[in-house]
């Protein structure tokens, strides 16, 4: 039986990317997007941008990202059943009034487009702010993708905010280990992974209902083994991949959980302190939050450039 079709026994698979075409030939229930992904799929699609700026040319280079953002994600759920993660600028990343403002903004224009809110999922960096702005929109309905987590500790904090998915970046933890640590690195252990199975464990000791969605995958292994986690988001390279290989998938997650005796506390010291003293999350982090941020510049002199 090709992969693919095992890997959907087991996770829902998510795709990881603002491609609709590719959208169309997997037919995942969700799909994810982020500056990275909308910033090709508006190179590789340039009657899509042009479409935008028509409709929205009398508005600021700012406003007109934001329609993007929901243009593109309105597209995305005509074709999908399920949510679409739609990315707040993540040069607001540590301004929870500004993120909570700008979160609100892309949810009303989605309302605009007669779409309800529970097919939006909110996508913010997991900094301490970001945390916080996701737990004040969540207890007012609007349900948020935790993005950009590489620690346990970033999990907890996720979990008891009340959020309702995060999405541990797996491939990216094994990117810096292979420049920063490589010894660590032997047989099939992949740190990545690893990080996703201790959080998942965590989750379901202590009964947490925050949905986890791995995310950022290198390979297929990667993939395999964390078949059972709730979700996980896949590029279309890798996607197809999976639905032309064959072989066999076991549940890798059902006998997780029993690990934790105690359940962690974290305020906001104890949560800057455990991502200071983690050099890995604190890198990737602040890592993605600028490559991000580049990506959002490239969008917004793309769209200047046109007006």
């Amino acid at each position: 039986m090709y992969l693919l079709k095992q890997l959907r026994q087991f996770s829902t698979v998510v795709a990881d990317t603002g491609d609709l075409e590719s959208i169309e030939k997997f037919k995942p229930r969700d799909a994810t997007t982020n500056p990275s992904i909308v910033l090709k799929a508006v190179g590789e699609n340039s009657q899509f941008l042009q479409n935008i700026l028509k409709k929205y040319s009398d508005l600021a280079v700012e406003q007109i990202m934001d329609h993007l953002l929901v243009e593109l994600g309105a597209e995305i759920l005509r074709i999908i059943p399920g949510r679409v993660s739609t990315e707040v600028d993540a040069h607001l990343s540590f301004d929870i009034l500004a993120t909570v403002n700008k979160a609100r903004e892309l949810v009303q224009l989605y309302r605009k487009k007669a779409i309800n809110s529970e097919r939006i999922l909110i996508k913010i960096a997991a900094t301490w702010e970001g945390i916080q702005a996701a737990k004040i929109l969540e207890e007012e309905g609007i349900h948020c993708n935790m993005t950009l987590l590489f620690s346990l500790e970033q999990a907890i904090a996720c979990a008891e905010a009340g959020v309702t998915l995060i999405s541990p970046f797996v491939g990216r933890i094994l990117d810096w280990y292979k420049c920063n640590n490589p010894e660590i690195l032997s047989g099939d252990f992949d740190p990545g992974v690893d990080s996703v199975r201790r959080i998942f464990s965590y989750y379901k000791k202590w009964n947490y209902g925050t949905e986890i969605m791995a995310a950022s995958f290198r390979n297929i292994d990667e993939i395999i083994a964390l078949a059972g986690c709730h979700l996980l988001t896949i590029n279309p390279k890798l996607l197809d991949i999976l639905d032309q290989e064959e072989g066999i998938i076991d549940h890798k997650m059902d006998t997780l959980g029993e690990e934790w005796e105690q359940k962690l506390a974290l305020k906001e010291p104890d949560f800057r302190l455990a991502l200071n003293e983690n050099q890995m999350a604190t890198e990737k982090l602040s890592e993605g939050i600028r490559l991000f941020c580049r990506d959002i510049r490239q969008l917004e002199k793309l769209i200047a450039a046109q007006l």
